[in-house]
């Protein structure tokens, strides 16, 4: 009775989103196939960038891929790029949160480090005249904001032998720290100027003035370093060579997790957990980069080799974790890694089913009051998304409903025999249909999406700022870095799973599943924010599909080959929690709009 109830709560659910589905699809109109959406672009290959964001099996990329005239930007960004030499009207008041957290967070310190190096030059009495420059610039230092450096003629090799070392030091530091905070770039390149320009100079050619001295004296000499703010909230937009801020400021994690993980092999200078925790987060800048790479290379190619790019690259990182955990469980004898990565899938699955989708409808109906989206191209990712979870989950399904649990020799024969050919039939066929799904929305049916590119006038020819042979090298070294850093990560994962409190699924489905999407939660989210929410939908959608059609069938076969004890048998909690999920998501699509109330249901 139970297994025929089973059944039935099935094949109702599938009846009940199979006709939820035909009436999503039934009831969009043909003026809406026929209307299309019209973006701009700066030149081809960020037109070729923006339409694949719109194709199916396409990462989703925000971020520009060639480089953008600096005349045309926006003058908030035009000043994030600019040299602070600059002198500018006084605008409003220099006390601000940003100005007084920088007098606590460097501006004392450096002034101290000022001082002393003034009294020392004092001291040396032939090196009065820096002891007097480091005298102004221990006041300039300690509150910056308005003051402007000028020029008014290498002196002595005294400063260089003992004034000039210790302010590198220090200089380097606040350099250094104010760069990892991002907001703070300001101060960062102060003190990289001074190092390289102020302190360089005979100190009789550098004055210290503020604005009352400028406006009453006025100084037609060249203006050296002048500041005014030392926290800009827009730096989060500040890129080096293409490259986000971030991704770059968390870079050097990589190498530190590849240091400590492979030299400190006896844990005497880091613990397991602090490995782990490294190792975890290095995946983060390494899953940017190969974003980039991918994009890079598909903008400057024709559909087929982005799809085949996309492809391949798209699901490397996950699939260079799984594959190194089931290697690691395997040769220790752990099989609760298996079950990490079944969570791990899981966790993904319901990441960008839901919890994208999600935050992205909320942060981006914050903004805007109701988004739309077409609910056409929407439907066809979420009718693909349901054929492949439920093909993903369809030997789980059938090992609930003919298995038969053996107790006493802690065997399970749906897991074994009875379900096998179902298990390679569904992975052949996943891919197959992955392809389908490819040929229909870029070849056959590309009027779908409509998209129509308009590229602005006065654009010379594109300058990218990663070519096809660079972007494949950085592919390959982010990839064989994701490699070690996934080692380490399955490596020193077991005495997180030993403690008491935490449960295997719950590091699976959240830390290991959501950590590397994480660029893609950022560019969805900044989708929404431009009230471009169907990408947003999107970006969730094709991971999604990857996993499914991609990952999972790969996981399969590569057991095949090496039995590493997979089995495509989930449990119930993941099961359901997949399936519900999927008919969530596909009812929440299914008017074409969204706002954040729909968002918070969807988190």
């Amino acid at each position: 009775q139970h297994l025929k109830f089973n059944k039935l709560f099935v094949v109702v659910i599938l009846l009940f989103v199979i006709l939820g589905q035909s009436h999503h699809l039934c009831d969009d109109s043909r003026e809406e196939l026929q209307s299309k959406r019209t973006i701009r672009a700066e030149n081809e290959v960020e037109a070729n960038k923006l339409v694949n964001n719109y194709r199916f099996g396409f990462r989703k990329w925000k971020s520009h891929v060639t480089e953008r005239p600096f005349e045309e930007r926006s003058d908030v960004v035009k000043e994030l790029y600019s040299e602070l030499n600059v002198i500018k009207p006084q605008a409003g008041h220099f006390i601000t949160c940003g100005n007084i957290a920088y007098v606590f967070l460097f501006g004392w310190w450096v002034s101290v480090a000022y001082l002393l190096v003034s009294v020392l030059m004092f001291i040396t009495i032939i090196g009065a005249s820096y002891g007097k420059l480091c005298w102004n610039l221990s006041c300039y230092f300690l509150w910056p904001f308005g003051k402007t450096i000028h020029e008014r003629r290498f002196s002595t090799y005294l400063w260089l032998l003992l004034g000039y070392p210790p302010l590198v030091v220090i200089h380097s530091l606040a350099c250094f720290f104010s760069w990892i905070l991002v907001f703070t770039i300001p101060v960062s390149k102060m003190n990289a100027r001074t190092l390289s320009v102020i302190l360089l100079l005979p100190p009789e050619d550098v004055s210290v003035s503020t604005c009352s001295q400028r406006k009453r004296q006025g100084y037609e000499t060249r203006a050296l370093l002048c500041c005014y703010h030392a926290v800009n909230w827009y730096y989060y937009k500040y890129t080096v060579d293409g490259i986000n801020v971030f991704a770059v400021n968390l870079l050097p994690l990589v190498i530190i997790a590849i240091v400590i993980g492979y030299i400190d092999q006896d844990n005497q200078y880091a613990s397991s957990e602090a490995k782990f925790a490294i190792a975890v987060s290095s995946i983060i800048p390494l899953s940017y980069y190969i974003g980039m790479g991918i994009a890079s290379i598909s903008a400057q190619s024709n559909f087929a080799v982005g799809a085949v790019v996309n492809a391949t690259f798209g699901s490397i990182t996950e699939l260079t974790f799984y594959i190194t955990a089931l290697l690691r469980g395997h040769q220790a004898d752990k099989p609760c890694l298996q079950e990490v990565v079944k969570a791990a899938l899981t966790g993904t699955l319901l990441g960008c089913i839901l919890f994208i989708p999600g935050i992205c409808m909320i942060i981006g109906g914050l903004k805007h009051s109701e988004q739309r989206f077409n609910s056409r191209s929407t439907g066809v990712s979420s009718a693909l998304l349901f054929i492949s979870v439920g093909g993903v989950f369809a030997p789980t399904l059938f090992s609930k409903a003919y298995g038969s649990l053996v107790c006493d020799a802690c065997t399970n024969s749906a897991g074994g025999n009875s379900s096998g050919p179902l298990v390679y039939s569904v992975s052949a066929l996943l891919p197959v249909a992955y392809i389908i799904g490819l040929l229909f929305t870029l070849k056959t049916h590309s009027y779908i999406y409509n998209i129509h590119v308009e590229e602005a006038s006065g654009h010379s020819g594109a300058v990218v700022h990663w070519s096809r042979w660079r972007s494949m090298v950085i592919l390959i070294m982010a990839t064989v870095l994701t490699s070690a850093c996934a080692d380490l990560t399955t490596e020193h994962i077991q005495p997180i799973l030993n403690q008491p409190n935490i449960s295997q699924y719950f590091i699976g489905v959240t830390v290991l599943a959501m950590v590397p999407e994480i660029p893609e939660i950022v560019n969805g989210i900044q989708f929404a924010l431009q009230n471009n929410i169907s990408l947003s939908l999107e970006v969730g959608s094709c991971i999604a599909v990857q996993v499914c059609m991609l990952q999972i069938p790969v996981l399969v076969f590569f057991n095949a080959f090496y039995d590493v004890g997979f089995v495509l048998i989930f449990s119930d909690l993941h099961l359901w929690a997949s399936i519900f999920s999927v008919i969530l998501v596909n009812y929440i699509f299914m008017d074409g709009k969204s706002d954040y109330f729909q968002g918070k249901l969807a988190v």
